[in-house]
């Protein structure tokens, strides 16, 4: 292995053409260079520099080894830069549903990244079960996820108003069996959307079936089907109440995290405060 300080004495002498001007580009003894460029000779067993050549340069076998000097030269010097920053090297995980994923939660993340340099946000979005599941295993610092209520150990909740939506442009009545678009098995709102029309003993069946909040407002705007929607997401789309159902019981959105200090507590309260925000809109009329 090449002693990346026997390297640097070896590529100042060949820059420079002069132990002397070496030494204090290095800010060391002429002979300290010397010594080391002689020791760099005895390790790859050739002659590197023509001492009686005026100015001093390189030989054959040191041209050959000047240029992979400079590289190891510049990896070590990029490397002991990576080392010595610290962005990035703490990360915080983060599991959110997918339309919590909001302009100004993402303008937090960003803030909180900027702020913070040291810290990596590492972010999934994804179903409110199975965010939960993964929480309670560990895998998230912090959690916001969609239940019917909210556990003990949550640091914030907040009601999310819940209806059932058609298309703006529907029929006045649907026929039978009513088509519904929903998420797949596991997905909360599915759950509650199956209980109420069976409660109303109609007949149904899944005309679409999407894990993205997107795609089912898109499908409901189409008029695929009906579908049980979060009031604030319906906001400025091509949907209207389904009055026949109306407004289902209230979700709650909670927040959840191991820790109650630091960093941590820092990003819940400015993640909270976007859901705050967020969670007064008024339910349909």
């Amino acid at each position: 292995m090449l002693d990346p300080r026997l390297l640097r004495s070896f590529v100042a002498v060949a820059d420079t053409g002069s132990f002397t001007q070496a030494a204090e580009r290095l800010n060391m003894t002429q002979s300290t260079v010397s010594q080391q460029l002689a020791r760099l000779e005895e390790a790859v067993g050739r002659g590197l520099i023509d001492r009686f050549a005026r100015p001093v340069r390189a030989t054959a076998s040191g041209e050959r080894l000047l240029g992979y000097a400079r590289r190891i030269l510049t990896l070590q010097q990029e490397a002991e830069t990576m080392l010595g920053d610290s962005a990035g090297t703490a990360s915080i995980r983060i599991g959110v549903p997918d339309d919590i994923v909001t302009g100004a939660m993402a303008q937090v993340f960003a803030g909180f990244t900027r702020q913070h340099r040291e810290v990596r946000l590492d972010v999934v979005a994804g179903l409110s079960r199975e965010l939960t599941r993964r929480y309670r295993a560990g895998e998230f610092d912090i959690v916001i996820v969609k239940e019917p209520s909210a556990s003990s150990d949550y640091r914030a909740s907040y009601p999310e108003a819940m209806a059932w939506f058609e298309s703006a442009d529907a029929p006045e009545s649907w026929p039978e069996p009513i088509p519904l678009v929903t998420f797949p098995p596991g997905g909360l709102y599915r759950d509650a959307m199956f209980e109420r029309i069976e409660r109303e003993r109609q007949r149904w069946y899944i005309a679409l079936s999407s894990s993205s909040l997107h795609n089912v407002i898109v499908a409901v705007e189409a008029g695929l089907g009906l579908s049980l929607l979060p009031v604030g997401t319906t906001t400025g789309r091509r949907v209207r109440p389904y009055a026949p159902f109306g407004m289902e019981p209230a979700m709650v959105v909670s927040v959840y995290s191991w820790e109650k200090g630091g960093l941590i507590a820092e990003l819940v309260s400015a993640m909270s405060a976007v859901l705050a925000q967020r969670y007064s809109i008024p339910g349909p009329s």
